[in-house]
Formats: C-alpha cells, sequence, structure tokens
C-alpha cells in the first residue's frame, strides 16, 4: 500500500509508505486495551438442591457433575426421602464436594419444638454430614416466637455451644445462616451485619461459622465497606439475585436477572480474602417449573461470568 503524501502531491518519487506506521499504531492501540477480569473457575463452583427442587439427590448428583459444578449444597430433606444406607455411598461415590448438609437449627422453639429437641436433631444433622463428607452445617436460628430478642440470642447462643464440641469431633463446620428481614416471621429473627457479628463474636471462627447470602446481605448500608469485618467467619457464599420488587417468599433470580451489584460484592469478597467455594442457592417458584437440565447449565454460565477481581 502507497499513499502519495498531499503535500509533495505532484513531484514524482516522492510517495511514503506509511503501513509501517499503520501497524505500529494498532499495536499500541492493542496494548493500550485493559485486560479482560479473571473469572471463577469452575472448581469454586457448588449447586444447592433448593435450586433444583423437582430433582432427587440422585438427580442432582448427576445433573450438577453433568453441567460441571464441583460441589453439591444438600438438603436435609432430600437425603432422608432416599434413605442415608443409600445417600451415604451416592455422595462418596460422586467426585462432587458436599458443601453443606441444611438445615439444622430452630432453637427458639418457633415450630412446637423444644430446645432439647432442636439441639438433638442438629447434632444428628453434624453426624450426618460428617459420614457424608459435608464441610459444613448450615444453621437456622429460628424466628423470635414469643421471646424477646435478648433471649432468642441467648437460645441461638446455647443452641451453638451445645453443637460445637461434636462438630469439631465430627470435623465439621457450624455455618449460621441470617436471612433477610422478610423472612423474620417465617425463618429466622437473625439478619444484618450488626445482629449477625453480636453472635459470631462469642465464637472462634473455626468453631462457628457464616453462610454469607447475597440475598440476605445485599441491601445491608456500606455492605462493601464492611466485609472485613465478617470475613473471618465466612465460611460459604450463597448466590443468587433479586427481584425488585419479590412477589413471595420463593422468588430469587439467578445471577444477572436482578439488581444485586454481585460484580461488586463478589469482587470485595474475594479481595478479603475468601478462598472458598460458592453455592449456587436460587429458591424460585419460577424455575422450579423449567427444565432443570437447562436451568443449572444457565446457572453455570451465570456463575463463570462472575469477575474473581471486580474491584482489583
Amino acid at each position: 500500500m502507497v499513499i502519495q503524501n498531499p503535500a509533495r502531491k505532484g513531484l514524482p518519487g516522492k510517495e511514503e509508505n506509511v503501513i509501517p506506521r499503520i501497524l505500529a499504531r494498532r499495536q499500541r492501540d492493542v496494548s493500550r486495551a485493559p485486560e479482560p477480569a479473571p473469572r471463577l473457575p469452575l472448581a469454586r463452583l457448588a449447586i444447592h438442591q433448593s435450586t433444583t427442587q423437582c430433582w432427587s439427590l440422585p438427580d442432582a448428583v448427576a445433573g450438577y457433575e453433568q453441567a460441571g459444578a464441583a460441589g453439591i449444597g444438600v438438603s436435609l430433606q432430600k437425603l432422608e426421602a432416599i434413605g442415608r444406607e443409600r445417600a451415604v455411598p451416592l455422595l462418596h461415590q460422586s467426585p462432587l464436594r458436599v458443601t453443606s448438609l441444611g438445615w439444622a437449627g430452630g432453637f427458639t422453639g418457633d415450630h412446637d419444638q423444644t430446645f432439647h429437641d432442636a439441639v438433638e436433631e442438629a447434632i444428628d444433622a453434624v453426624l450426618l454430614a460428617s459420614a457424608i463428607g459435608a464441610e459444613s452445617v448450615h444453621v437456622l436460628s429460628g424466628t423470635a416466637g414469643g421471646h424477646i430478642q435478648s433471649h432468642a440470642r441467648r437460645l441461638l447462643t446455647d443452641g451453638l455451644k451445645e453443637l460445637t464440641g461434636v462438630a469439631r469431633q465430627a470435623n465439621v463446620r457450624l455455618d449460621v445462616q441470617p436471612m433477610h428481614r422478610i423472612f423474620e416471621r417465617e425463618w429466622s429473627f437473625l439478619y444484618g451485619i450488626d445482629q449477625t457479628l453480636e453472635i459470631l463474636s462469642r465464637f472462634s471462627p473455626d468453631e462457628v461459622g457464616l453462610a454469607f447470602g447475597t440475598y440476605h446481605f445485599w441491601e445491608e448500608e456500606r455492605l462493601l465497606d464492611r466485609l472485613h469485618e465478617l470475613m473471618p467467619w465466612i465460611g460459604s457464599v450463597q448466590l443468587s439475585d433479586w427481584r425488585d420488587p419479590p412477589r413471595c417468599d420463593n422468588d430469587r433470580l439467578l445471577p444477572g436477572d436482578g439488581v444485586i451489584p454481585l460484580d461488586e460484592i463478589v469482587g470485595e469478597i474475594e479481595r478479603c480474602g475468601y478462598h472458598g467455594c460458592y453455592e449456587m442457592e436460587v429458591w424460585s417458584r419460577d424455575l422450579w417449573k423449567r427444565e432443570p437440565h437447562g436451568l443449572i447449565q444457565q446457572a453455570v454460565e451465570r456463575f463463570r461470568k462472575l469477575p474473581v477481581a471486580a474491584l482489583a
């Protein structure tokens, strides 16, 4: 390609070859382009069974593995549905990590259950978690019921104290799971960073951890600035998105379909030093009606779009 320099038009033998200059400029433009942010590897993705309510435990094990996930969050109810004799070898033979077993707790007696009964059931859950190789048991506080807040917190603390010795011997972590305030009357009186830290600070992070749900914490004031306060206890992170406004209790969305700034939250969690798994935990009446294989594949694709260092 030879272009005549207009300033020298009409002067024979004075054409300029500009190809080297164009190539050099293009090389500079390429070098200035920002590199794509590194993405979270699938080795850190687990899928909780709550995302695929129509699947049994064997269906979920096969489906999650086929989709490329590395782990599974096991529903205690679905495990019991096929029996422990079948579930234990199934999970041992699967390459999937068992990131959690849930749920235990309810120490406030909100479902006509005594404190002692709740503790006994939670101990059984811890021992079962150990049998299936689960890394943690997720613990829900239960509602406050007729208790004042200080007494409800004391019951939760006492319940956790009853479990820590058993969990330590079983090599299972206890992960408390606070919930958004909209679930206060149905599931958990424990919500928000301040209430959560008030409970967690009574325990060593080696004994009691935190199941950090993006759905439950995203509206917290100054969340990104305060994540470092929670980080010593964060044992697992649950991913889902928020429909604005939610139409019912089970109305969560896949990451990217709602209003939660997941890139920023996940990026800050990573920057604070989190190295654990992320559980895709999407409670959704709408998504439960979809064909599960396609739903899980879409969930995996959404996970792969999350930058590992969005704010680094």
